[in-house]
């Protein structure tokens, strides 16, 4: 784990403690010790045990007979997902913050997997967005990654995404193509947001390496996919992707199909830390 993440975790800590966690410093002796278990109360993909025990190294927990599964696994409903003994006052404080990690960034995983799943056998990426939690971005894709899907931009330095609002400000999609063209490396890849056909057609005409379809019709993607077979274009899907739709927009022949909600609506995957003096 990078500096970075010892960092957030302190940062989470000390947004749960406050002053002190006066509950357990009144209930729980200061030498008292425990064997921990992480149990799985639902099936799911695991990410984030990394900075579940990272918790609690943090707590000065002194941490022994650690085991537990890694992240990308599966995991079914009772399944332990980690065993460890440890100082009790430690594992108490630091329990909801590392159980805040593991099954937000698990559950994420455990969506990703769902999207993933959903178009087995067409040549199409699942990727995430920047629609992440302020701070847990790194965490969040990882957990993506985890799923089985790919990274879209970390930054907005990543790579230039021209969107609506861009588009307004430079007066149209060939002016904005231009100027990011005349600004950027030749290594840079310049991707075009568009909401039909018409501006479909704009930002083909202008070079665009790669095209967003942001919410349009299965049958206004799949005109689009013809017009860019044989091209060197990526064609992107975006918008509207639900896990009941994602294969319809699969058999489109969309290169990618970029989802928000693998971060922003992932919910949590249900687990129980269970503690057993020693």
């Amino acid at each position: 784990m990078s500096t970075t993440f010892e960092h957030l975790v302190k940062m989470a800590i000390e947004e749960d403690i406050g002053q002190e966690d006066i509950t357990t410093t009144r209930t729980v002796p200061a030498d008292g010790r425990c064997r921990v278990r992480l149990v799985a109360k639902e099936s799911g993909v695991l990410s984030g045990i990394e900075v579940f025990r990272l918790v609690f190294d943090a707590m000065s927990a002194d941490i022994s007979d650690w085991d537990s599964l890694s992240d990308s696994d599966r995991f079914s409903h009772g399944d332990d997902i980690a065993t460890f003994s440890g100082n009790t006052r430690g594992v108490l404080t630091g329990e909801r913050t590392a159980m805040n990690f593991v099954q937000h960034l698990s559950g994420v995983a455990t969506l990703t997997a769902k999207y993933v799943a959903a178009v087995e056998g067409f040549n199409v990426t699942i990727c995430d967005t920047r629609k992440t939690t302020p701070l847990l971005r790194r965490l969040e894709k990882r957990a993506v990654v985890h799923g089985g899907g790919k990274n879209h931009r970390h930054t907005l330095f990543n790579g230039i995404v021209i969107k609506e609002n861009h588009i307004a400000a430079a007066g149209g999609i060939r002016q904005a193509v231009q100027s990011a063209t005349g600004g950027a490396h030749h290594l840079m890849k310049i991707e075009v947001e568009v909401t039909n056909l018409n501006e479909f057609e704009e930002a083909f005409q202008a070079g665009a390496d790669a095209i967003m379809l942001d919410n349009m019709s299965l049958e206004e993607m799949r005109k689009a996919v013809k017009k860019a077979r044989g091209k060197r274009v990526v064609i992107e899907a975006s918008g509207n992707a639900t896990l009941e739709r994602v294969r319809s927009i699969a058999e489109t022949g969309v290169n990618v199909i970029s989802v928000g909600a693998l971060t922003h609506s992932a919910p949590c995957v249900d687990m129980s830390l269970l503690v057993e003096n020693l």
